[in-house]
């Protein structure tokens, strides 16, 4: 291949289309901490910054992570429906992914560190504790489909979703912007790990065929696609209901429900869902959901800061 195949071949596997619902739990929590509350703007650029580097380099890592585990347990077979994978295509080999993840791997925990530094200085207590976290994080990231138990075959990646791209990534990330917690932040932060979640069902919905003959028993191998469907309504509720009972609970002006622009699109993906049966017609709607969530976190933010520092 020449260089300019290679490079493609891994920006493929990259999966940089992934990054945009990564990103959105960071650009949740930064909003929060500006305007939470009776809190003053506890916003800090190198904080953000770093935060949304080792984000970018953990949903890296996870792609790698995924690309090479499933070409190894069969679930990126010639039955996938999904876009082609560069260990199952034999565009680079499973050692250069190997290799490739754990240098995305050192690079995120770099990454972790100054964002721990710059972040809780010399508190140990705290350092450590998220430390901790990053650890698990990367551990996850790899996990998800590598290793002899990887743990989304036994269909509990919508929980490590949930949780990474929702509680952790959105509480954490204000949690390091102010050093205090609040729990009506769980309403935003299930808002996103929910869309997040819907994210990866659709996913799952589109590939539970080649899944099932894999061994991979995602939610919807699990439920078979008429609960799936069913279960992907749940979670566009579940993100959209929290948000709103957020947004009653610290009710000032009507310009907090701005991010209801999003309601045509989360119906758009719901119908889509539920009528698309051939998996390449349902492809598309995984970029949308993703991009969806983006557009959610953005207005969803956007109403808090113009009513905490325009319209209060």
């Amino acid at each position: 291949m020449t260089n300019l195949q290679i490079f493609n071949s891994w920006l493929s596997a990259f999966r940089l289309r992934t990054l945009p619902l990564a990103l959105s739990s960071i650009i949740m929590g930064s909003f929060l901490a500006a305007t939470h509350n009776n809190n003053e703007n506890k916003f800090d650029i190198k904080i953000f910054a770093l935060c949304i580097s080792t984000t970018i380099l953990l949903q890296i890592l996870s792609n790698l992570a995924n690309d090479y585990g499933d070409s190894q347990h069969g679930a990126d077979s010639k039955d996938r429906k999904g876009p082609q994978r560069a260990v199952q295509a034999g565009l680079i080999s499973a050692q250069a992914m190997k290799n490739a993840m754990l240098l995305f791997a050192i690079l995120a925990l770099i990454s972790g560190l100054a964002l721990l530094w710059v972040a809780l200085g010399n508190n140990l207590i705290l350092f450590f504790t998220f430390l901790g976290l990053g650890i698990v994080a990367i551990i996850a990231a790899v996990t998800y489909t590598a290793g002899a138990k990887p743990y989304g075959y036994a269909g509990l990646g919508d929980i490590s979703v949930l949780i990474f791209f929702g509680l952790v990534g959105v509480m954490g990330c204000y949690f390091l912007y102010t050093k205090s917690i609040s729990w009506d932040l769980l309403l935003p932060a299930i808002s996103c790990g929910a869309f997040s979640v819907a994210v990866l069902n659709i996913n799952n919905i589109r590939d539970i065929e080649s899944d099932f003959k894999a061994g991979k028993f995602s939610i919807p191998v699990r439920l078979g696609r008429e609960k799936a469907v069913i279960y992907h309504f749940v979670l566009l509720f579940l993100g959209l209901s929290s948000a709103i009972s957020y947004t009653v609970l610290h009710w000032q002006n009507i310009i907090q429900l701005v991010f209801l622009v999003t309601l045509p699109l989360l119906l758009r993906n719901a119908s889509a869902v539920q009528k698309n049966t051939n998996s390449q017609e349902l492809d598309p709607y995984l970029k949308q959901m993703a991009l969806t969530t983006l557009l959610f976190v953005l207005s969803f933010g956007l109403g808090l800061y113009l009513v905490k520092f325009f319209l209060a």
